[in-house]
């Protein structure tokens, strides 16, 4: 193997699964937690169920991304990271835990 295949193998990105979750970048996140915000941030362009792209780029179960993804949105790295982003999916959530919250006590929310 000469320089320049041994150069190009590593310019490649391993898949999300593969790269250790626990190595934290310059900004405070995991390159796992940055691959989370990322793929919330088009995850519309996946063909097919999110749940499927979930299962092929993170090989978790979709409850296990929403847990890490929720316990992602809470820190205030992400916030700096991509402030939009955090904001709109804290919304989408608090929005959700209103509507289970209302159900649960029979009202019923516009």
């Amino acid at each position: 193997m000469d320089a320049a295949e041994s150069t190009a193998r590593h310019d490649q990105p391993s898949p999300p699964a593969q790269q250790a979750p626990d190595t934290t970048q310059a900004d405070g996140l995991t390159a796992r937690e940055q691959e989370v915000l990322a793929f919330e941030r088009q995850w519309w362009k996946y063909a097919g169920a999110k749940e499927q792209a979930i299962r092929e780029l993170f090989a978790m179960s979709s409850t296990r991304y929403y847990q890490v993804l929720n316990r992602l949105i809470d820190k205030p790295e992400a916030l700096r990271a991509d402030p939009m982003l955090v904001k709109r999916l804290r919304k989408t959530r608090a929005a959700r835990q209103r509507t289970r919250a209302a159900r649960r006590l029979g009202i019923e929310l516009p």
